[in-house]
């Protein structure tokens, strides 16, 4: 079969177009959102009929994609690792419902926080929700497991979890492509109420997912994945989990002292195997990106006098991923540092586009601002919360999705006047459309900014559900139309915009204003493609 270069998010994303997905469903999220333009892309999917296009949140997207497993056919959803917060709600309870047609969920987790909030572990997820979880070391190993997750989500019936990080993510391997296989034919569940949980049919499907999930530590596929290495150095053993493999290796090919060493791609873990490596070891070293969900295993379950290393005692940094020098640390090795960055090349602060819309909106709302004192901007998820950084310093929290609308409701009521929640059009269909019916129904008295580029700037510039709508997506959650208010944010127009926001900001009710104005980057973009078009036509 072919060979190609692919990054481990196009791994993923080849390997569920070959194993006969029927559909994709994502909401974009860096490190996750390159499988969805993959398969957007993919000549294949498009021959093959694969539904891919973006859902509103990763919510729907995980309801949808259990929708297609519902009629049979095997669906993968993909998301960042706080997207799977939003999805949590139908990513538990398809555990209880269990699947029809193959389910797959992808868990991008990012740790260092390169482009997130925070560092949370996708694993203990799997866990909670008591499902398969595989966790690849390298791209090869994430495009194989694809085919044995949706072969173990239709063996168990169950949704299974992948979850991978940035590193592995958004870099590049040669890959070998299996033999693909047909599209699931439609059919609907043999058990008409399976997806019905109404309690009586929930408890009983509950206490058999707690056996089953027993049953699952001694599944050949899943056992396979963790990988026990003998060595005669008893005085440590080593437990690495997915990619922190590597960071391992890279270390033991200079100094192999004969560690012991488990690795896991695969949860749960079979006890047995973590005993026997524990059993002949003095100390036991784990090395696990993410949180120290196998290191608290270790010593809260295993009734042994053993002595645990990791994250929790310092061994390896509490925060933070792992990086081969680290590794080489917490071995008593002498690791490499690598030269010192020149100066003309360290990180920067990152800076809004030249001629961005959102830095025009915020250049008329600071000097809106002064009369009112600082302290007054929630802002959200999306390239404006740059707005946050010199030279506007306007934004006062960025929390989740969603949240600026929220939060300067709890502000109002709180007696902050005025108060100013500053959303993308994105993010705004994506989790903002509830809050801003609660202001409505209040009539909080806050001022709503959507600045609405229509695309999803931060991530690359994938299509917006607000996208011609917003105004009437206002509208019909009732916002009074003489303070629903539409601005073009050029410095053209800054004293009209600035009077426009004065006007509402003073308002003692609810006010919305429409910031329209195309992403730079996408405007551009389109130019190019739309010049490129003409070209060949003539």
């Amino acid at each position: 079969m072919q060979k190609l270069l692919l990054l481990g998010d196009e791994a993923i994303a080849q390997a569920a177009l070959d194993a006969g997905m029927s559909g994709m469903y994502a909401y974009p999220g860096t490190p996750s959102t390159e499988i969805m333009e993959y398969v957007q892309a993919s000549p294949g999917a498009a021959s093959g009929n694969v539904r891919r296009e973006w859902s509103s949140n990763e919510k729907t997207a995980m309801e949808a994609a259990l929708g297609m497993s519902y009629a049979g056919k095997r669906a993968m959803v993909a998301m960042k690792h706080v997207g799977l917060n939003v999805a949590a709600d139908a990513f538990i309870n398809s555990a209880v419902t269990g699947v029809n047609g193959g389910l797959v969920v992808v868990a991008a987790d990012d740790p260092s926080m390169h482009s997130s909030q925070n560092e949370q572990d996708s694993r203990f997820y799997g866990r909670f929700a008591m499902v398969p979880v595989l966790e690849p070391r390298n791209q090869q190993e994430a495009y194989d497991m694809i085919f044995d997750a949706f072969d173990l989500s239709e063996k168990y019936r169950l949704p299974v979890l992948i979850r991978i990080t940035t590193r592995l993510a958004h870099s590049r391997a040669a890959v070998q492509r299996r033999e693909a296989r047909a599209q699931n034919s439609s059919s609907l569940p043999a058990d008409p109420r399976q997806f019905v949980l109404l309690p009586a049919i929930a408890r009983k499907q509950y206490r058999a997912l707690t056996g089953l999930y027993e049953k699952l530590r001694t599944d050949p596929v899943l056992s396979g994945y963790n990988r026990l290495t003998k060595g005669s150095n008893t005085k440590a053993g080593i437990i690495t989990c997915g990619i922190a493999y590597n960071y391992l290796l890279e270390n033991l090919r200079l100094h192999n002292d004969g560690h012991p060493v488990l690795s896991l791609a695969a949860y749960p873990v079979n006890s047995d195997l973590v005993a026997e490596l524990v059993g002949s070891c003095d100390r036991v070293l784990v090395l696990e990106e993410g949180y120290p969900l196998i290191e608290e295993q270790l010593r809260g379950l295993l009734d042994r006098d053993v002595k645990v290393a990791g994250r929790l005692d310092g061994t390896v940094p509490r925060d933070g991923e792992l990086n081969p020098s680290i590794v080489a640390s917490s071995l008593g090795m002498q690791g490499s540092a690598g030269k010192e960055v020149p100066a003309i090349v360290r990180q920067r602060p990152p800076s809004f586009c030249k001629g961005c819309g959102h830095a025009d909106v915020f250049a008329a709302l600071a000097e809106v601002m002064k009369g009112f004192g600082p302290g007054r901007v929630f802002s959200d998820i999306g390239c404006y919360t740059l707005g946050a950084l010199p030279p506007y310093n306007m934004v006062n929290s960025c929390v989740d999705m969603g949240a600026s609308v929220t939060m300067a409701v709890g502000a109002a009521d709180a007696g902050l006047f005025p108060a100013v929640a500053f959303i993308g059009d994105s993010t705004f269909t994506h989790s903002g459309m509830t809050g801003l019916l609660d202001a409505v129904i209040k009539d909080s008295p806050i001022t709503v900014i959507i600045s609405d580029n229509s695309t999803t700037g931060m991530t690359g510039g994938q299509q917006s559900q607000a996208t011609g709508r917003i105004e009437s997506i206002c509208l019909g959650l009732g916002v009074n139309p003489d303070h629903l208010r539409v601005i073009v944010p050029l410095r053209k127009n800054n004293e009209e915009n600035m009077a426009v926001m004065a006007e509402e900001l003073n308002h003692h009710g609810l006010s919305v204003i429409l910031a329209m104005r195309e992403c730079i980057q996408t405007a551009s973009r389109n130019k190019k493609a739309a010049a490129a078009e003409k070209n060949q036509a003539e």
